[in-house]
Order: structure tokens, then C-alpha cells, then sequence
């Protein structure tokens, strides 16, 4: 036998002991996971044909004979006959590499930066597979398991090479909210491009949360949601109590859906502030489209401006923050509050709508080894992010001189907005790979199923604030009865 024959049968019988330890590793730690519909297989390398039964729908049989290759793209969500996806979620990692890298290291950003890497890939509901992730708790395995996964392990990690660096990821410099670095965080985000965005927003490019009749349902959801972002917009407008010739200022205002929606349906002057140059354009376009007849134009311009430079804008009869708040910091929140006071005439409505974070006590014992919340958002998705509690933000308003005359949570609305934003970006999912790149499309996939969870789960909520400055000398003049 010569030396490459003896060479390149060591090779596959090293490849051959590769596999079995990765489908070792996974019988053994799949107990710890409490969601028993969950299915983990270990496929093919990333580049070499699935020979697996994973694309099969779920409780019908696999009709491709075996070996046959799975012609679906790696990374595209796998999806029925009906083109929805399937609810029972599968985990196929591509290989014992893919294994070799998370064994040693079972945390959420592993698993999430495999993820966007191409390491595992996600068939069925990532929301699914996302619980049923964070249900992984190791005291579920016997002793004796623990010592061959730690045995296992390691011997498989030690041939695994290092993992690929991943493209897109927030490097950003200067200090954390200082008006440079929130404009490189914003747009770091934003600037992924309107093409991208476009294929699974509604048609305004609303990116906050929507505002749905009662009964609306996940599977409802995507073919409602222009009608329910509209929903939310004539909401903020009447709670601002916008008529025709007052001044609206729209903070962190995106592609400028209120800014136009407002001036249309009420008549008012609005202004919108972003600090994103393409959303600048694209918002003042499509201004300028919708106006040709009616001088709407005239009534809705958006500008590239930073919060804390509003003086030169003059005062307004009403300030509006949609979806901007968690771009602000906790050391900034006294600023902000003060920045949007100071912008309003005595006696003007400030509504502040915004995800806030949600109190929790001190971590069970048993939660400590579950894998934690990793910084998979401030590294992939919103650099510099930070969510408050909403008595904080009411206490920070309060401290500025605010009266509070409304808090409204809209957390489930969000929920049912960010399932149609996943079923939406599902059934594009090819132009969206080729609108922005695979890597791109897995984070907003993977970011939004898991920020779906935290809604229903509770984990966040999203209120709506409605503030009032005083009048001159005395409790702003407002209804007796809510007005909207």
C-alpha cells in the first residue's frame, strides 16, 4: 500500500471517528433540552450535499431517496407545501466542526454566530428552536454523561479549526453615546439597505411596532400589517392631537412614515429627524412622491440631525419618538427627556414610544447553567442598545419637567408585528439573500424570532408614553376624558 493510499485512509477513518463523536456528543446533551419536539442532527459540511432525511415535512414521509441531495439553499427556513413555514423546528449542524465549536462552548452567542456563519442551519420555526435553546439546562444529565461529553468534547474540539470571522460585525470607537458614535451605531443598522428592508416592512417602511384589531393572530398578522402599522401612526396622531398648521417633530423618524402619514391624514407641518443619510433621502423622496398634488412636500421634510441639536429648529406644538428610545442609553435618558421639553411650546404633547426592558430578580440557582444572554444584538444587530425599565423612563420624564398623562403597553402587539416581519422575510428569502447577503438575512431572521419570544414571554414590553410640558403657570389644559 503506498503512502497516500495508507494517507488518505487515515484521513477518512479520522473523518469517520469525527462523525460518530459529534453524534455522540449530541444524543448526550440533547436530554438537557426540555422541548422533546425539537430534532438535532448532524448533517454534511457546509458545501457538500445534505444526505439527510432533514427536509421532509413534518409527520409525512421523506420521498427523495436516500443520499439524495437537499437542493434548498443552506440558511433558507423550510418551509410546507403552503409556502409557511413548519412549526416543529429541526437543528441540522453542518458537520462535526460545527459541532467541535459549539461542544466546549454552549452559550447563546455561539450557537447564534454559528448560526449566521453557516455552522447550523434552522428548519421549521426558529422561534420554536430558540425556546427550546434557552430550556438547555446540564443538570438534567447524569454524571456519567457530563464526564463523555467533557471526554468527547474535548478530543473532537482539538481537531476542529478555528471558525471563519464572521463579516458584518459593530466595531465602533469613541465613547458609548456620544453624538458621533450613536450616528455610526445607527447607521450600522439602518443603512443595510432600503431594498432589504423594503421586502418585509410594510409599505411605509414602518420598522416599530404595529397596532392590530382584536383576534389578529400570528398566521393573520403578515397580511394585515400594512393596515396595522396605519392603525399605529393615526394612533400616535391622535394622542398628539395633530391638526392642520401644528408643528410635529418626529425623533429618530426612519424612512419617515409618520412624518408623511401625519401631514396627509391631519393637515399639520412636520418635521423628521434621523441620523441615517440614506433614510434622509429615501424619506424626502418618498415625501415628494405622495405630494405632487397636494403640496405635501411642503409639509414633511425629513434632515439629518442629532436630538441634542434641536434649538434651530424652533419649538412645536407636538413631539412624537417612535422606535428610538433604545438607541438613547440610560446615562443619556436625562438629556433626552430635556432635549424633547425644551422643544415643545408650554402646554405640548411629547408621546415617547419605545421597547423597554422588563425587571427581573436574582438568577435561580438552576438558571446558572443555562446558557445567558450573550451580546449577540450589540455585536450583529444594534450596537450600543441599551433597554430601561418604564418607571425609569417615567421618573427620568418627571425629573425634566414632564406631566404623565398615559402609559399604554403595546406588547403583544409587537409580538404579532415581529412574526409578520419573520413570515414575510421567509417568503422572500431569496431576494432578500441577494438584496443584502446570507449573513445579513440569518441575523434579522434569527433577531427577530428571538425578540418575538422575549414579547411573549414577557422578558420585554413596548409603551407608549404620552407626555405634556406644563402650561406657563400652571398643569397643562388637557380633556377630562382620553381623546384618542
Amino acid at each position: 500500500m503506498g503512502a497516500a493510499t495508507q494517507q488518505t485512509t487515515s484521513d477518512g477513518a479520522r473523518g469517520r471517528r469525527r462523525i460518530a463523536l459529534a453524534r455522540a456528543l449530541v444524543r448526550e446533551i440533547r436530554p438537557a433540552i426540555a422541548d422533546p419536539a425539537l430534532e438535532i442532527v448532524v448533517g454534511d459540511p457546509v458545501g457538500a450535499p445534505d444526505t439527510g432525511k432533514v427536509g421532509a415535512p413534518v409527520g409525512a414521509p421523506d420521498t427523495r431517496p436516500v443520499g439524495a441531495p437537499d437542493t434548498r439553499p443552506v440558511g433558507a427556513p423550510d418551509t410546507g407545501k403552503d409556502g409557511a413555514p413548519r412549526g416543529v423546528p429541526t437543528i441540522v449542524l453542518r458537520g462535526p466542526d460545527a459541532v467541535g465549536r459549539l461542544v466546549l462552548s454552549p452559550t447563546a452567542d455561539a450557537f447564534a454566530e454559528g448560526y449566521l456563519r453557516g455552522d447550523l442551519d434552522i428548519h421549521g420555526d426558529v422561534m420554536a428552536a430558540v425556546e427550546a435553546g434557552g430550556s438547555l439546562d446540564l443538570r438534567r444529565l447524569r454524571p456519567s454523561a457530563m464526564r463523555r461529553i467533557g471526554r468527547w468534547g474535548l478530543e473532537l474540539y482539538r481537531g476542529t479549526p478555528a471558525a471563519p470571522p464572521l463579516r458584518r460585525v459593530a466595531r465602533l470607537a469613541g465613547t458609548p453615546h456620544s453624538p458621533a458614535r450613536d450616528m455610526a451605531a445607527v447607521r450600522f443598522h439602518y443603512d443595510v439597505g432600503e431594498s432589504f428592508f423594503s421586502l418585509w416592512l410594510d409599505r411605509r417602511l414602518t420598522y416599530s411596532c404595529a397596532y392590530f384589531p382584536d383576534g389578529t393572530t400570528a398566521a393573520d398578522a403578515p397580511d394585515r400589517l400594512d393596515a396595522a402599522q396605519e392603525a399605529k401612526l393615526d394612533l400616535v396622531a391622535r394622542k398628539l392631537r395633530l391638526g392642520p398648521g401644528a408643528r410635529l417633530l418626529d425623533i429618530g423618524c426612519g424612512w419617515g412614515s409618520l412624518v408623511i402619514r401625519a401631514a396627509e391624514s391631519t393637515g399639520c407641518d412636520a418635521t423628521g429627524i434621523t441620523l441615517s443619510e440614506r433614510q434622509t433621502a429615501e424619506a424626502n423622496a418618498l415625501a415628494a412622491a405622495g405630494g405632487l398634488a397636494d403640496g405635501l412636500a411642503d409639509r414633511a421634510r425629513v434632515e439629518v440631525r442629532d436630538y441634542r441639536d434641536l434649538a434651530p429648529l424652533g419649538t412645536f406644538d407636538a413631539v412624537a419618538s417612535v422606535g428610538m428610545f433604545e438607541h438613547v442609553g440610560r446615562a443619556n435618558l436625562p438629556s433626552y427627556f430635556r432635549a424633547a421639553y425644551n422643544a415643545l411650546r408650554p402646554g405640548g404633547l411629547f408621546l415617547n414610544h419605545g421597547i423597554a426592558g422588563v425587571r427581573v430578580g436574582r438568577r435561580p440557582a438552576r438558571a446558572r447553567l443555562r446558557p445567558r444572554t450573550g451580546r449577540f444584538i450589540d455585536r450583529y444587530v444594534f450596537p450600543d442598545g441599551e433597554l430601561v425599565p418604564v418607571d425609569e423612563a417615567i421618573a427620568h420624564a418627571r425629573a425634566a419637567g414632564f406631566e404623565v398623562i398615559d402609559v399604554q403597553s403595546l406588547r403583544p402587539h409587537y409580538a404579532l408585528t415581529l412574526a409578520a416581519w419573520v413570515a414575510r422575510l421567509e417568503a422572500r428569502w431569496d431576494e432578500a439573500v441577494a438584496a443584502a447577503g446570507e449573513e445579513v438575512a440569518r441575523t434579522w431572521r434569527l433577531y427577530m424570532s428571538a425578540s418575538r419570544l422575549g414579547f411573549e414571554q414577557g422578558a420585554m414590553d413596548v409603551c407608549q408614553l404620552l407626555l405634556a410640558r406644563p402650561g406657563q403657570d400652571a398643569p397643562a389644559h388637557l380633556p377630562l376624558r382620553p381623546w384618542w
